[in-house]
This record gives C-alpha cells, structure tokens and sequence, in this order.
C-alpha cells in the first residue's frame, strides 16, 4: 500500500473541491465565496520540518526572522545541526528547548525519499517518534510537502473555528469530534482542509476581526 492520490497540480484540487462541493451543499456555498483553492504545496525534507519547529510557539514574523539567521548562518541541514554549539544555535534565535528539537530531528536520520511512497498513517507514525514533532505538524508535513489528498488535521484550531461557522455547530469542534465528522470528506480531506482555512479567511473578514 503506497501513499494513495498525490495532489501535484491545481486541477487536483479543483477536482476534490467539486467532489466535496457535491457531497455537501454548504461546501459548494463555501467555493462560492472563496474562488478556485489554492495548491499550497511545499518541498519536502529536513528542512521543513526543522522550519516547523522553529515557527511553533513564536509569530509568523519571529519564526521568519529567525529562519533566516539560520539560512544566513548555513544551519539548516542535519549534519550542520548535529556539528553546531549551543551558542551557534542561540545566536540564531532558538530557544534551549527548540535547540533539543532541532538535535533530535537532525539524530533521527529519517529516510526523506522513503516517506513518499508510504501511507499517511506511516508518516505521521515516523515523524512523530522525534521529539517535537506533534501530530499537527506531521499531518501538514503529510499534506502539504508530500501532497497526500486524504490527511486531516483537526487539532487545528483554525479548521475547527472554520467547521463551526460552515456547519453552523452550537460550538467549534474538539479534535476527536471533527475527526471524525472528516471521514465524510475522504478521499478529499486534505481539499476539504484547504476549503475550510480560505472559508475561515472570508468568514472572518466578513465578521471583521474581534
């Protein structure tokens, strides 16, 4: 059992976004509003994941500037990681916990090339041995570097504030609860996520920021 469907180009999405627009009305009104989605693919690799923990508990503008003192520095392969002193790593803005996190993924010698070929399930199994990488993380990694068109990831808080607006819920959604109502959305999920976050974006524009 390899990966399953690969979303590679924009018509693989506009594909799931019709599948999906004609499972469920209220996602048809959804792709109304927000127009044809977006591709949203990603190299994959150590570096992104190194990029994921960098960005975790800190703003977009942080994890940014911090991402380039790393790429300025040549600190963004497992080898040049492993090879660092604390100092070196401080310097570039990564906490003592994140240096940890950084070390362990660098340590982990996961097999990049391998993980293209193998199911969700087993990705996010691999990924989430490695100290600091929690499901979310291993869930975008899955969707959006490795392109998988059935991954969900209903920890995000986004996706569940986005599922109670478009399904009109008396609340947003715990994980276990949207996970499971995503399983409706199989073999799109990943679609359905990119739907639901530009949904999130216009219904939220619409409401105006709080």
């Amino acid at each position: 059992m390899g990966a399953g469907r690969i979303i590679q180009t924009p018509d693989c999405v506009a594909e799931g976004a019709a599948w999906l627009a004609a499972q469920d009305p209220r996602f048809a009104t959804a792709l109304e509003l927000t127009g044809p989605l977006p591709l949203r693919r990603k190299p994959d690799g150590f570096a992104q994941l190194l990029s994921a923990i960098v960005s975790q508990q800190v703003s977009v503008a942080s994890a940014n500037a911090i991402w380039t003192r790393l790429k300025a520095a040549k600190l963004t392969g497992p080898r040049k990681i492993l090879w660092a002193s604390d100092e070196d790593l401080r310097a570039a803005g990564l906490s003592r916990q994140k240096i940890r996190y950084a070390r362990a993924l660098a340590e982990a010698r996961i097999d990049f090339k391998a993980l293209r070929d193998v199911p969700t399930a087993d990705v996010i199994a691999e990924l989430t041995q490695v100290s600091g990488i929690g499901i979310w993380t291993a869930e975008i990694y899955a969707m959006f570097s490795l392109g998988h068109a059935d991954v969900f990831a209903p920890g995000d808080l986004a996706l569940q504030e986005s599922a109670r607006l478009l399904f009109d819920l008396p609340e947003r959604p715990k994980e276990r609860a949207l996970r499971e109502m995503a399983q409706a959305w199989s073999p799109w999920r990943s679609v359905a996520a990119r739907l639901l976050w530009a949904y999130y974006h216009v219904a939220k524009d619409r409401e105006g920021i709080r």
